[in-house]
């Protein structure tokens, strides 16, 4: 099956907002071999929303359009499509029902304007949304199938979930659909290509393999689809486990889940606990541990000390260390991470300091100067970038970074205690 998703919306064209919704359909679909042949993000008019469901049509079976859908005069998705399908909009009357509870539950006036949450195309099959006040709609036409659904992620999410994933569940009941992953670190992408080439390559066409790469982590992921099921996992397990053998020194974890996940589990198992100490990325090393549920069993806290004052009273950074190597040096990481293990009682602590950009740079440590360090059980280790990106990028790739390398010295103290 080919799908087309299409988000409807000014505010995305002038970057007043990111879509997000895109992504997550696409990755939601991708569980069900669904190929998508074009994302498209079109304004609210009814020139571009008829063309573009018209030239969608002829590209894809499936297609998804989200956004457009309120009740004000900018959006017009509902009356555009009316036309596209040669219909009219009624009023239905449990969604009616939906929307006036929410206005009386809140406690707020039910304008004119309101009701017209209601209508939907007499030809759809409506998409009962409780999350909010605006119905999925689904359209068949012929082979073609359009799902119209809100803009808002959360209810786009909701619907997805509730309507159209158990859909495509039931296309075809008798193919089975199996995904393994493997994610990796510490190896580029082209690099890992190179290693892995002759197994990729003895790759049967039930089979398919998917690098997904992100700045310091890259997942493998296997997918095989067959009839059999209990001939295509065993194909797909024994070519995952070929794929970990090869790829043992880099392999973080032999299953779907991100390395601040894997982190956690880590060292929630070990008993240990973790804290940061962040000048370049201000914070968002610790924001990416927090967001991961359980994250309270390991993480004590973090700190920003983005000036030598706070590097020096809140983790005991010596003023003759910054003064002679300043700010930005592998000493200065060492005492951070040091000080910071020392002043909140943990077993494992990381620290960052750099120039993000994009001033600030010198000579002799131009931006993009980064230095990581990571204090373990028995020793502290070090890493220095240079990065050449803008800042955001600078300050994503040693947060990545720098959890790459506590990975890695975890690693290395299992491998220790092993021996």
């Amino acid at each position: 099956m080919k799908a087309e998703i299409i988000t409807i919306g000014d505010e995305i064209l002038i970057g007043q907002i990111i879509d997000t919704n895109s992504g997550w359909i696409a990755k939601q679909l991708l569980r069900f071999e669904v190929d998508i042949v074009q994302m498209t993000s079109i304004p609210d008019t009814e020139e571009a929303i008829s063309k573009t469901l018209k030239d969608a049509s002829s590209r894809a079976d499936l297609i998804l359009i989200t956004g457009g859908l309120g009740p004000t005069k900018d959006d017009v998705t509902k009356k555009t499509a009316a036309k596209y399908f040669e219909t009219t909009l009624v009023r239905d009357e449990n969604v009616l029902r939906h929307v006036t509870n929410i206005f009386e539950s809140r406690k707020l006036q039910m304008l004119d304007i309101n009701l017209q949450q209601a209508d939907v195309l007499a030809n759809c099959e409506v998409l009962f949304n409780d999350y909010g006040t605006a119905p999925g709609m689904l359209v068949n036409q012929g082979e073609k199938r359009f799902i119209f659904m809100p803009g808002v992620p959360f209810e786009m999410k909701f619907l997805m979930e509730k309507h159209v994933l158990p859909l495509l569940a039931t296309q075809d009941p008798d193919l089975f659909i199996c995904h393994e992953t493997i994610l990796v670190g510490g190896i580029g992408e082209s690099y890992l290509a190179e290693k892995i080439k002759d197994i990729e390559s003895e790759l049967p066409p039930s089979i398919k393999l998917a690098y997904l790469p992100t700045l310091a982590f890259i997942r493998l992921r296997l997918s095989g689809k067959s009839r059999n099921k209990s001939d295509i996992m065993l194909q797909v397990a024994l070519f995952k486990k070929k794929l970990i053998h090869r790829l043992q020194q880099y392999v973080v974890a032999d299953y779907d889940t991100g390395i601040e996940s894997h982190l956690i589990k880590e060292l929630t198992h070990r008993g240990s606990t973790l804290t940061t100490a962040e000048s370049c990325t201000g914070g968002s090393l610790a924001a990416s541990i927090t967001s991961v549920a359980g994250s309270s069993a390991v993480f004590l806290g973090g700190t920003i000390p983005y000036s030598n004052k706070l590097k020096h009273q809140l983790l005991n950074v010596n003023e003759e260390t910054l003064a002679q190597y300043g700010a930005v040096s592998e000493q200065t990481a060492v005492e951070m991470a040091s000080g910071s293990k020392a002043a909140f009682s943990s077993d494992y602590a990381i620290a960052t300091t750099g120039i993000a950009g994009p001033g600030g740079g010198t000579a002799e440590k131009p931006v993009g100067t980064i230095w990581v360090a990571v204090a373990g059980k028995k020793e502290i280790i070090t890493k220095k970038f240079q990065f050449d990106n803008d800042r955001l990028i600078n300050i994503e790739r040693t947060r990545m970074n720098a959890l790459l390398l506590l990975w890695q010295l975890l690693l290395k103290e299992k491998e220790q205690e092993a021996q």
